[in-house]
């Protein structure tokens, strides 16, 4: 068949609206979902948290110090995700639809390897995790039960995220808010229940957290399941079919690892600044912990914007359209920053009402006001170096991604954060946050420069020739 005939045959294939749609309304129709989706995962986050604190402080302590492990396992599942959502949507805009498939099969087969990595972990590892951070006994038994359960029923996330990111790669967003916030809501309803022990069930303590997350995860698995089958008609799965690629393998993971070592990165962050902040008080590190729960109601809505525009990016990358891939990119920089901006805001006005969902004591109001006020400077540069990254990792530049994740968080603010501690003035440790952000907006500005010449001004030299 001549490329001529298959060029034809795709021109006769209905264009999917990543192509065609009015860029605002795509970027909203697709984000929107996500946004909501995300901030009702923050919400049963938050919820989590709230109701551990209600047992005690050591309990909320836990539940912070599981916080790296939790994270990682996450970013091995979003980071694989990453990967095959780029791959996909790309394959996609260039009408190669067998290839879609296939990447979409192996999406599922890898999300199936994690789990199976991370549970063996849990198994062995979870009570040594916290023995690592910690002496304190109370500490170290609510932790290791709460570990325990998130590895060892982690095929629930494992699936989630693996499901969802199929669904985002054909631009049908909506079905992944019904997902998350279903996994969600059951989360939130079921977090007092098991952790109190209502409604006739035992109380669980710590590990009834434990539990409402996974089961929320693993319904929500099973509905993501549901919509690929019933409604994901642009790709086909098939377990008949199905044989490992390690070409396919090493395509997804080209984009998915550099995310991955990202989101992995924030894990080595969380590890060491734990380690820091719990050397003044473990008072500290409650605040630390509680301060990612409630960030998360500011970061998750630009993480769905993100999800929303990541497949639109690769799309008209893949189709050859690089004014909407341009005009895409700014309209999300221009949102994430506008949230951000929200954030910082509510931060700083309302800062001892947040403290106060988590219980709050004296001693941790004296130390969590300074502290979520001086880190929430951070927001200013935050929303423009998030979108850069994910724009990187959407036109396969994932390690530019990586570098700057790695200079914010290991080159300077664990170094910084450090010798901050030394002065013996914990109040200055987080001033590390906002100086090692702006470092990084910094190298964002300069890599998407480079990304701007070598690909998007050179996808247009390239349309140019072609006509």
């Amino acid at each position: 068949m001549s490329e001529t005939t298959v060029r034809e045959g795709a021109a006769r294939e209905p264009e999917n609206k990543m192509g065609v749609m009015p860029v605002n309304r795509l970027l909203i129709s697709m984000s929107v979902p996500m946004v909501v989706a995300m901030l009702v995962q923050a919400l049963y986050n938050v919820v989590d948290s709230m109701f551990v604190a209600r047992l005690n402080e050591n309990a909320l302590t836990a539940v912070s110090l599981a916080f790296p492990a939790q994270n990682l396992m996450i970013a091995v599942a979003t980071g694989t995700g990453v990967g095959v959502n780029a791959i996909l949507s790309r394959s996609l805009g260039e009408k190669n639809f067998k290839k879609a498939n296939r990447v979409a099969n192996h999406g599922v087969f890898l999300a199936l390897m994690s789990y199976i990595v991370f549970a063996v972990l849990g198994l062995l590892l979870s009570r040594r995790f916290f023995l690592m951070q910690t002496d304190i006994e109370e500490i170290v038994n609510y932790g290791a039960d709460y570990l325990f359960i998130c590895t060892v029923f982690s095929f629930g996330i494992f699936g989630q995220i693996a499901f969802e990111r199929l669904l985002q790669s054909t631009g049908k967003t909506l079905f992944t808010m019904f997902t998350q916030g279903t996994g969600a809501i059951i989360n939130i309803i079921m977090d007092p229940i098991l952790i109190f022990g209502l409604c006739g069930f035992p109380k669980m303590g710590v590990a009834g957290a434990a539990a409402a997350t996974v089961l929320g995860q693993i319904v929500a698995m099973f509905m993501a399941i549901f919509f690929n089958l019933k409604w994901n008609k642009e790709i086909r799965l098939s377990v008949k079919r199905f044989y490992v690629s390690g070409k396919i393998i090493r395509q997804i993971y080209a984009v998915g690892v550099p995310s991955i070592c990202m989101a992995a990165i924030g894990s080595v962050m969380t590890f060491g600044m734990n380690k820091i902040l719990i050397a003044f008080t473990s008072t500290a590190t409650a605040v630390f912990g509680v301060y990612f729960k409630l960030q998360s109601f500011i970061f998750m809505p630009v993480f769905g914007l993100n999800n929303g525009m990541v497949p639109i990016i690769a799309y008209n990358y893949g189709a050859g359209k690089p004014d909407r891939l341009l005009k895409t990119l700014k309209l999300s920089i221009f949102y994430a920053v506008s949230i951000m901006l929200l954030g910082l805001l509510i931060f700083q006005v309302c800062t001892r009402q947040l403290l106060m969902i988590f219980n709050a004591s004296d001693h941790m109001l004296s130390i969590g006001v300074p502290a979520l006020r001086i880190i929430s400077l951070s927001f200013i540069f935050a929303g423009f170096c998030i979108i850069c990254s994910s724009m990187f990792q959407a036109l396969a530049h994932g390690f530019l991604s990586l570098s700057i994740s790695v200079v914010r968080q290991l080159v300077v603010l664990l170094p910084v954060a450090f010798l901050l501690s030394r002065t013996g003035n914990l109040e200055l440790v987080w001033w590390a946050f906002p100086l090692a952000e702006l470092f990084s907006t910094t190298l964002t500005v300069i890599f998407l420069r480079h990304v701007y010449r070598k690909e998007i001004k050179g996808l247009t030299g390239r349309l140019q020739e072609d006509e």
